[in-house]
Formats: C-alpha cells, sequence, structure tokens
C-alpha cells in the first residue's frame, strides 16, 4: 500500500509540473492555451481517479483476505476450544466417579 501512494504522489506531481511547463512554455495564443490545459487537467482528473479506484479495490481484496483469515483462525480456535473443554468434562466426569466410589466406600466402612 505504500508503494501505491508514493505512485500516486508521483502521478500528481507529474501531472502538476507537466501543466505548469505547458503554460511558461506555450507558444499559442490564450484560447488555445486555455483549452489545451482544460484537456490536460480533465486526463490528469480521469488517471487520478483511475488510480484512486484501483487503490481502494487493492486495500478492500487485503482487507477481505485478512477477514477471511482472521474468520478461518477463529473457526480453527473454537473447534481446538471444543475439543478441549469435551477432553476437560471427561476428565471430570472421571474424577466425579472416582470421588462417588470413594465416597461410598468410606460410608460402607463407617
Amino acid at each position: 500500500m505504500d508503494n501505491s501512494g508514493n505512485t500516486l504522489i508521483g502521478l500528481i506531481a507529474g501531472a502538476a509540473i507537466g501543466v505548469a511547463l505547458g503554460v511558461l512554455f506555450a507558444p499559442e495564443k490564450g484560447e488555445v492555451t486555455r483549452k489545451r490545459l482544460a484537456e490536460e487537467a480533465e486526463a490528469a482528473r480521469a488517471n487520478l481517479s483511475e488510480t484512486a479506484n484501483d487503490l481502494k479495490e487493492r486495500v478492500e481484496d487485503a482487507l477481505a483476505s485478512e477477514s477471511e483469515t482472521l474468520e478461518s483462525r477463529m473457526e480453527r480456535l473454537l473447534s481446538d476450544v471444543s475439543y478441549k473443554a469435551d477432553d476437560v468434562i471427561s476428565a471430570l466426569e472421571k474424577k466425579l466417579a472416582e470421588l462417588k466410589a470413594r465416597n461410598k466406600k468410606l460410608q460402607k466402612s463407617s
């Protein structure tokens, strides 16, 4: 994304320099120069708009990709937690059964 930002700044700077040089060295009448400047400004605007849209699409794609990665990680984590919870519950049930058996044995011996 940093590279795209530099590209965008370079395009804007290049367009501005081109327009300024065009005005300074224009051998034509003012009317012709103004028309040419308007055309160049429109071309620069269209180019800038296209670059901005491209950058926006790249950012959206990157965010969507990261979101999918995050979702898959969350699913994997929840699955692991579920298995661990089942293991803990099984261990607790086994311990409870042992304690009940011990308690029953103690009650018989009393």
